[in-house]
């Protein structure tokens, strides 16, 4: 199987803490049968990419919340 997209690039703009917040893209797709979301800075650098446990494979708003969780978890390391 390749791989394929299942969200383009989207830009999103998200809140750190109070008044903070961080300008990245991110993408969600298919290599084989697992699943992928990569973030990367609004530059291009890359920032992470998160496998998806089977059960989420979710629709365009649930990749939105876990992108938020997960930028908060690699700021705060």
């Amino acid at each position: 199987m390749e791989r394929a997209t299942i969200q383009d690039w989207t830009s999103s703009t998200v809140p750190i803490k109070a008044g903070d917040h961080r300008e990245v893209k991110y993408r969600v797709y298919r290599d084989g049968d697992k699943h992928y979301q990569e973030i990367r800075a609004s530059a291009g650098e890359p920032i992470h990419t998160l496998e998806l446990p089977q059960g989420m494979k979710l629709d365009r708003g649930s990749y939105e919340v876990l992108l938020r969780y997960v930028l908060v978890d690699l700021v705060a390391a």
